[in-house]
């Protein structure tokens, strides 16, 4: 589940707010460490572009 919500963020990375729909619905998805890792990936990737969305790992946790 974790590398298919990292294609579907890939694909949808060019709209805010598609973004962070999908971005929410992955973080309910997965679980425990996929999460942490999920965050990983999204600081490396995006967060450069998405740094508002960093509060969706906080409420995740």
């Amino acid at each position: 589940m974790l590398e298919y919500s990292k294609t579907i963020l890939e694909k949808v990375s060019f709209d805010v707010k598609l973004f962070e729909r999908e971005l929410v619905k992955a973080i309910d998805h997965l679980i425990g460490e996929e999460v942490k890792d999920l965050k990983i990936w999204c600081e490396t990737n995006f967060f450069g572009h998405y740094q508002e969305l960093s509060y969706h790992f906080v409420r995740a946790n």
